[in-house]
């Protein structure tokens, strides 16, 4: 369905300002269809993405200001993602030796375990929301890398 059809907007007053809503819009459906693909796992798009970046560092620590710097969603508080993937025993902190204002984080096996249980679903979601055949699909990444500059 187009972008038209799905908001009921007939006219944009640009190119520009269709592709701006048409991002925005499409942007949100993508959450909406990954927070629901997330809600059998008890995980928050934003709690799986700092399980993926703890995996990434596994079996070497991380810290807070390290999550937040390669999160996807830059508003996320991630002190508090932290803490909430503590209660689910999916990450263990531990006060660093060397500067014990610093917090070292370590993904658990529970969390490991659970992030390859998530990796065979999370592909197959993935394909299912690319409809688009791959030369697409890299002229669709090419483009967006352009848009940010």
């Amino acid at each position: 369905m187009s972008l038209e059809e799905d908001i009921k907007q007939h006219k944009f007053k640009s190119e520009a300002q269709k592709a701006a809503v048409n991002i925005i819009y499409t942007f949100n459906w993508i959450e909406a269809q990954t927070r629901d693909f997330f809600k059998k796992y008890d995980l928050t798009p934003q709690q799986f993405n700092i399980l993926r970046i703890l995996r990434g560092q596994h079996p070497e620590p991380s810290t807070i200001n390290l999550l937040k710097e390669r999160m996807l969603d830059k508003m996320c508080d991630a002190s508090r993602m932290v803490e909430r993937l503590r209660l689910k025993n999916l990450l263990e902190r531990h006060t660093c030796p060397n500067d014990r204002r610093s917090v070292d984080i370590l993904i658990t096996n529970k969390g490991l375990t659970l992030l390859e249980e998530i990796d065979v679903e999370f592909d197959k979601f993935n394909e299912q929301l690319a409809n688009l055949p791959e030369p697409d699909l890299k002229q669709l990444n090419f483009l967006l890398d352009k848009l940010r500059g």
